[in-house]
């Protein structure tokens, strides 16, 4: 198994078509604006693409899509599982990794409940990564629903000693969790991407491999050149970096809709529908917030004009 790519990957939202469907056309435009916006990677079956309300048949679908239309121009991953029970998830988990995906995603809070403690969850892991087999790549993803799960770094360091995690999508919030995590596997291929704007960059310069967020759903190519110009030009990303943060409060808002609603301004996606929010909640100051945010974004693209050749 070999690193994974550091950068950028978007947690990709689904499109629907009206009658509730998969929107497969939408879909592949979306992967063609992701990658064009300079992404290093694609998650395809995150919370954001709301697995949850998704079936085994329609996230094996919307992995393996995303992997053939990507094409080996970025890597893809996909969560593996969602079930409560060992057996389905399983089932899960080896359906979602026959697809070819890149890496498979273990959700850290399907592997012990809410109340019970880090013996169990390392003895369930263990018992899943029996079951799976070991040529696959792994990561973590600390999904918040439905509860958020943290790793603990002792817990990290032991994972990471296996050999079979590249990856772990932290949304613990804190630089001092995610430096805690970064010692914890120094020297191993298990590499920590932040999924928060506000401590983006101060973790990257602490070490984070990378941004993987709801955000890069919005304004991925500022993203891109903040990870790949952070370190030459420390000025200008710090500012970027303060626009980046106070930008992300929109994913308070009626989030995936509104963010399916800016792909519908950039031409992409067709429509808001979701299975996890009522369109009918989008107000028309919430698409007018929106449309202000794709506004200022652009005119921030245009200020960094080394975005344009990244």
């Amino acid at each position: 198994m070999k690193r994974m790519a550091g950068g950028v990957w978007p947690t990709m939202v689904t499109p629907f078509t009206e009658q509730g469907e998969i929107d497969y056309a939408a879909l592949e435009r979306a992967i063609e604006w992701y990658i064009g916006c300079g992404v290093d990677g694609l998650f395809a079956v995150c919370q954001s693409s709301e697995m949850f309300r998704l079936s085994l048949e329609e996230r094996v679908q919307l992995a393996a899509f995303v992997k053939r239309q990507a094409n080996g121009r970025v890597p893809v991953i996909a969560s593996g599982h969602i079930s409560d029970s060992f057996e389905d998830q399983v089932e899960e988990l080896r359906a979602i990794a026959a697809t070819g995906i890149d890496a498979l995603v273990l959700i850290t809070n399907r592997l012990a409940g809410e109340d019970e403690s880090d013996a169990v969850w390392k003895s369930n892991l263990q018992k899943l990564l029996e079951a799976i087999p070991p040529h696959i790549a792994l990561g973590f993803y600390e999904c918040p629903f439905p509860y958020k799960r943290l790793i603990a770094p002792e817990l990290l360091q032991w994972c990471a000693g296996t050999g079979r995690f590249l990856f772990l999508k932290d949304t613990s919030c804190d630089v001092d969790n995610m430096k805690a995590k970064l010692a914890a596997v120094q020297g191993t291929d298990l590499q920590i991407y932040n999924a928060n704007s506000a401590t983006l960059l101060e973790t990257l310069k602490a070490g984070v491999t990378g941004y993987s967020g709801i955000m890069a759903n919005f304004h991925p190519d500022l993203y891109v050149w903040l990870l790949r110009h952070w370190r030459q030009s420390p000025e200008e990303a710090e500012h970027l970096s303060c626009f980046l943060s106070m930008t992300s409060l929109i994913e308070k808002q009626l989030y995936p809709v509104n963010a399916k609603y800016y792909l519908m301004l950039e031409g992409v996606y067709a429509a808001m529908n979701c299975r996890t929010r009522s369109v009918l909640d989008f107000t028309a100051t919430h698409r007018l917030e929106v449309e202000q945010l794709r506004r200022i974004s652009k005119s921030y693209a245009e200020r960094y004009p080394a975005l344009t050749g990244r």
